[in-house]
């Protein structure tokens, strides 16, 4: 898959992104995303999301779903005032990542990988050079894709135990995730794996 068929598959959650300089560096990470991401389930066993999320482009669409979530509490008025608009920034693009690596940089197992998130982050500081966002924003990007697992921080069958959600963006994007990924909440998408938004209907 080349990079601009990577990049139109998220383009309409790359546009939440306000800043034009971040949307570059969303459109960078993304295009560098390995294939397998753009074609895999979301859940290796199927036992940790929902429907939506089973089968082929499921792990897209759960990430699209996450962004989702993130776009319309960042919207409502009691929320929107306790973040800057970097922030939000920040936000969208580290659920657009958040899972960029679920499998490892190659996909060469069944199952995902647990450490994912630290792999995330790590692959964003190997590639900073190429962004064009600050170290401050690179740091609370890292922070917010290698916490974003919450309180399954560890695992039996690895010794590694992933950081916990400390500031308040972090908490937020594990909050999305966890909404995402909730059995219990159904979103419809449509047959270009876009989400069809009930609300321009009303």
């Amino acid at each position: 898959m080349n990079s601009s068929d990577k990049v139109k598959l998220l383009q309409k959650e790359i546009d939440y992104i306000n800043d034009e300089f971040l949307k570059d560096d969303a459109i960078y990470l993304v295009s560098i995303l390995p294939d397998y991401f753009f074609e895999v389930d979301a859940s290796s066993t199927g036992k940790y999301h929902p429907k939506y999320a089973s089968g082929d482009k499921g792990l897209l669409r759960h990430v699209k779903a996450a962004v989702k979530m993130a776009v319309e509490l960042l919207s409502n008025p009691i929320i929107e005032k306790t973040y800057s608009s970097r922030d939000k920034d920040l936000i969208v693009l580290a659920l657009i990542i958040h899972d960029g690596l679920k499998y490892g940089k190659n996909k060469t197992d069944k199952y995902t990988k647990f450490e994912h998130p630290i792999l995330i982050s790590n692959y964003i500081k190997e590639v900073r050079d190429n962004l064009k966002m600050t170290d401050e924003d690179i740091e609370k990007l890292c922070s917010m894709v290698a916490s974003h697992m919450g309180p399954w921080n560890t695992n039996n069958y690895s010794n590694i135990v992933l950081p916990l959600p400390k500031a308040p963006i972090e908490k937020f994007v594990h909050m999305c995730d966890y909404l995402a990924s909730r059995r219990f909440i159904n979103i419809d998408f449509d047959s270009d794996n876009n989400l069809i938004d009930e609300s321009k209907f009303n």
